[in-house]
Formats: structure tokens, C-alpha cells, sequence
């Protein structure tokens, strides 16, 4: 079986389940007092240049996500986000859940538009029956978008200024922040995220961890009580060591980007699998995610051949956009058995 569904198919990294291992007997505290959350909290202020920044570690995306929207906006407020952003399309409404509302801007290739963005607060403000409606309180973006795009420096920045003209608390979703930040194809670094925004997170769960992310406030300001509507929120663990030994782990000796190397190698070398048969591209990717034009034929056969990849979104009446996934585990040698099975399909 190949499998190309997604960046979290195997477990965790051998560093961080030999960490786990290594310190599994240790008597620690609880909730994230324990050594290693302090360790791995300062590590993270000396990657992202701000000894000031709050820390907290949770365990998945969505919960991060709801969690960290939740706790800052206010009950009349929702969150600005493009319509194919996690928090509007894949999260079950766990935003809608805490009684907030997702504002949809549209989406160019998984990015939002800054000037857009400055429209819709504009156009809310100047209707004089905007006490009736949901409030822009914040703004959620991603980087890798969903469709594995990055924002260029001048983007974020250009975001940000909005953001700041209008007193709206900037949040970025770093699911995968690890790929971008290692992508070829990038001008943006953890110093510019953390100078730009109010809050992002550092995604584990599908950079090397068995679970995790590390919400960051780069800044300080996290919300009062953060601790306790974490734990409101059903998202603190008895057993912070769990994520905090493994957040040390990727958080030593640079484990964090050096893993995410071998993701975007491996994206690269998809690519070429893909363009050398013909195949095109829904649209160019810079990181892990890639997005490919595939017959229906084809992607049955490679189903029929154990290859598991993801069906995106219809394209046309015979074609599918498809996405494959490589990971900080991906190998050479699975993509070269996914170009084989490629050349027997086509025969």
C-alpha cells in the first residue's frame, strides 16, 4: 500500500517517540507545569526571536483552532476567513458551535486578499444597521493555505496593516507551518509570522508529532484566564508532558525544519513523477500538498492498486482534482513505486 491521503498517516518521529520513551517513568506535574513545558516553551521563544511570547500547547488543530477563535472574540463577533479556509469548510462548524460566525471572503487559489479584507470591514461599518449584524472581531488565515499555497511577505504584511487599521486581532493557522517555512519558494520566515500576527500556532500533528500544536502569542497579550477556558474548552491535558516532551524533542538541535526538508524534497519529486507523464496541476503548490488532474479511470486504478490519495473536487464531467500528500516520513522510494504503478496504469 502506498498512501499519499495526508502528512499524518504514520505516527510520530523517532526522536520524539524515543523522548516519550525516555521519559515515560518520570513523576511530572500536571496541565503544563511540568519541566519540559517550560524547556520547550523557551525553545520555541528562541526560534520565533520573542522571549516575550505565551505558550500553550493543545492537542489537535480543530480544538486549537475553536479554541483560540473562542476565547477572542466576543459574543457578537465572528471570525474573517476565506471560504476554502479550514475553519469554514473541514472543521464540522466548531466555530458556529461556540456561537460565532465564519464571514467568508472568496478565495484566490487558498489565499485572502487584503484589499478585499478592508472592503468587507468598510462596507460592515458604513451600513447604519450594522448593530444587527455579526461583527468582524478577527481574522483567520493559513500558511500553507489549504491548497498548499503560501502568502508571499508582501501579502502578510499588507493583511496585517489592514488588520491593525481596524483593530482586528490577526490569527494564523500553522497546521503545517514547518513545510512552509521550509518551501523553496518562500520569502517569509518565523520572524515575519510572529512580527506580523497577534496569535498563530506551530503545528505538531502533521509535522512529526504524535499529536500537538503550540498556540503562540509572539507578543504576550493572551486572552486573561487562558489556562482556564482552556480547560472550558475540554482542551487541557491532565498529562501536559505528552505534548510538551514531544514539542522539546522537535524543538531540539533544529528536528522541527530539518524534518519539514524532507517534505518539500519529496513534493518536488512528485511533481516531476506528475509533469514527466503529462499530467497537469490544478494549481502550482510550493509545499507539500500537490493538487493533480487525474482521468477518474486513473485514479480507480490507482485505488485498485493500493494507492490512497484524496479526491478533492470534481473537474469537468470525467476528471478529478486530486490531492497526494508527502510528509516528514515520505521516502524516495514511494514515489518511485507510485511512478511505477503510474506507467502500468497508463500502458
Amino acid at each position: 500500500m502506498l498512501n499519499f491521503a495526508s502528512d499524518y498517516t504514520e505516527g510520530c518521529h523517532p526522536k520524539v517517540l524515543e523522548a516519550l520513551t525516555r521519559t515515560n517513568m518520570e513523576q511530572l506535574t500536571g496541565y503544563g507545569t511540568d519541566i519540559y513545558s517550560d524547556r520547550a516553551k523557551e525553545k520555541i521563544r528562541a526560534f520565533i526571536g520573542h522571549p516575550e511570547a505565551e505558550i500553550f500547547f493543545l492537542t489537535g488543530g480543530t480544538q486549537t483552532n475553536q479554541t483560540v477563535i473562542d476565547t477572542t472574540l466576543r459574543m457578537y463577533e465572528g471570525v474573517v476567513a476565506v471560504q476554502s479556509g479550514h475553519v469554514n469548510c473541514h472543521e464540522a462548524g466548531a466555530i458556529e458551535f461556540t456561537g460565532h460566525k465564519v464571514l467568508a471572503l472568496p478565495s484566490h487559489d487558498g489565499k485572502m486578499d487584503a484589499a478585499e479584507l478592508d472592503h468587507m470591514v468598510a462596507a460592515f461599518y458604513v451600513d447604519g444597521d450594522h448593530d444587527h449584524m455579526v461583527f468582524p472581531g478577527m481574522v483567520y488565515i493559513s500558511h500553507p493555505t489549504e491548497y498548499g499555497t503560501l502568502y508571499r511577505k508582501a501579502e502578510l504584511e499588507a493583511i496585517a496593516e489592514v488588520c491593525r487599521k481596524w483593530k482586528l486581532p490577526l490569527f494564523l493557522d500553522g497546521a503545517r507551518l514547518g513545510y512552509g517555512l521550509m518551501s523553496r519558494d518562500t520569502d517569509v520566515t518565523i520572524e515575519d509570522i510572529a512580527r506580523l500576527t497577534d496569535v498563530f500556532y506551530i503545528g505538531g500533528t502533521k509535522v512529526g508529532a504524535l499529536c500537538g500544536e503550540a498556540v503562540v502569542y509572539p507578543h504576550g497579550g493572551a486572552p486573561k484566564q487562558m489556562v482556564t477556558m482552556i480547560k472550558e474548552h475540554g482542551a487541557l491535558l491532565a498529562k501536559g508532558r505528552l505534548n510538551a516532551v514531544q514539542f522539546d524533542a522537535l524543538f531540539t538541535d533544529q528536528l522541527y525544519t530539518e524534518i519539514s526538508v524532507n517534505a518539500i524534497d519529496r513534493a518536488e519529486e512528485l511533481k516531476a513523477v506528475f509533469r514527466d507523464r503529462g499530467y497537469a496541476f490544478f494549481l502550482n503548490s510550493p509545499t507539500n500538498q500537490q493538487f493533480v488532474i487525474l482521468p477518474k479511470t486513473t485514479l480507480e486504478a490507482l485505488k485498485a492498486r493500493d494507492v490512497i490519495c484524496t479526491p478533492w473536487e470534481p473537474y469537468g464531467e470525467d476528471q478529478m482534482v486530486v490531492r497526494f500528500c508527502s510528509s516528514w516520513a515520505t521516502t524516495s522510494a514511494q514515489v518511485a513505486a507510485l511512478a511505477e504503478i503510474l506507467d502500468e496504469v497508463k500502458k
